[in-house]
């Protein structure tokens, strides 16, 4: 069993041109395991899927994420290309989840972070349950061990459950915790209603940063940019991590734990751009999207979306020559 999959040409389909004028035109397919990944040029971003529900299920949560993927490639598709020739896009596939082994299915992923890392790509994961940022974040710690890397989480949840018995889409950054010297996480939109006490004196303990969902708006821009600009100032690296699950379920219906008082696609555009300015953010993934639950592809639109802009304000934040 691989747990990899290569890149699926049809889900980049849509109108054509004859200047690359959509994102389906400039994106590149290639099999990690049969192909070599071009030489980054520029500003290059690799996305990956990561196809796996298992710790979604594990977590007693609604499964489905599995499918979150390649709904997301299908929605950024379609969008207009306004990206700078400069910039160098590849589809490389998805991990998959087999015989139910998230363990090794992490271990996988992790290994292709690391690959698509040295070869100086952007690195943005596709989800899939949110135990997918153990798996990135393990593979950037093999691709930077000299470096500190900040986690932003935008979510409802610490995701810092200890584990029981086997790690789940709950245990992340606990684990991550627990297996580091080092540990600066910052979570904006914390839920204090998806949060039992213990999790709040776990994220004490362990020196967590948060910003609680009430606070997260754009009302309290200032405040949030200093809580940030604090953040970014301690690390040397940012990986921003963004569960769907964060937003009002309005936004983002299509999630495995949906919620009514989560936050507005506003001021994560505010933060995400204050982020890439930062010129220290090197990977994100996007987490919890469960097709089988969107309306009219709402959420897979939204985190497409979110993508794109992020590709958009690097691109913007980068001298060609």
């Amino acid at each position: 069993m691989s747990f990899y999959k290569k890149p699926d040409t049809t889900l980049w389909t849509g109108r054509t041109s004859d200047n690359q004028l959509y994102v389906h035109e400039k994106i590149q397919c290639i099999d990690l395991e049969k192909q070599n990944i071009p030489k980054a040029i520029q500003k290059s971003f690799a996305i990956l899927g990561y196809q796996c529900d298992e710790g979604v299920d594990r977590n007693k949560g609604r499964i489905g994420a599995i499918n979150g993927p390649n709904a997301i490639r299908k929605m950024m598709a379609s969008l207009s290309n306004h990206f700078s020739e400069g910039v160098t896009i590849i589809d490389t596939g998805n991990i998959i989840c087999e015989n139910n082994d998230l363990e090794k299915t992490q271990e996988v992923c992790a290994e292709k972070v690391l690959q698509l890392q040295k070869h100086q790509y952007f690195t943005l994961l596709l989800g899939g349950g949110h135990d997918i940022a153990y798996a990135h974040y393990n593979g950037l710690k093999k691709a930077i061990p000299n470096n500190t890397i900040g986690i932003i989480n935008l979510d409802a949840h610490f995701d810092l459950r200890k584990m029981i018995d086997k790690p789940n889409s709950g245990t992340p950054f606990y684990q991550i915790a627990k297996e580091n010297r080092h540990f600066s996480y910052l979570c904006l939109g914390i839920q204090k209603e998806s949060n039992n006490k213990e999790l709040f004196t776990t994220a004490h303990e362990l020196g967590v940063q948060y910003i609680l969902n009430t606070d997260f708006n754009l009302q309290n821009t200032k405040y949030i940019t200093s809580i940030l600009n604090a953040f970014i100032a301690s690390v040397d690296t940012i990986y921003l991590t963004i569960d769907m699950d964060g937003f009002s379920s309005p936004y983002a219906p299509g999630v495995s734990a949906p919620s009514p008082f989560g936050f507005s696609p506003d001021i994560v555009l505010e933060v995400i751009r204050h982020i890439c300015n930062s010129d220290k953010l090197i990977s994100v993934d996007v987490a919890e999207l469960n097709p089988i639950y969107d309306i009219d592809s709402a959420t897979a639109r939204l985190a497409a979306r979110l993508i794109y802009y992020i590709i958009t304000y690097i691109d913007n934040n980068t001298i060609y020559a």
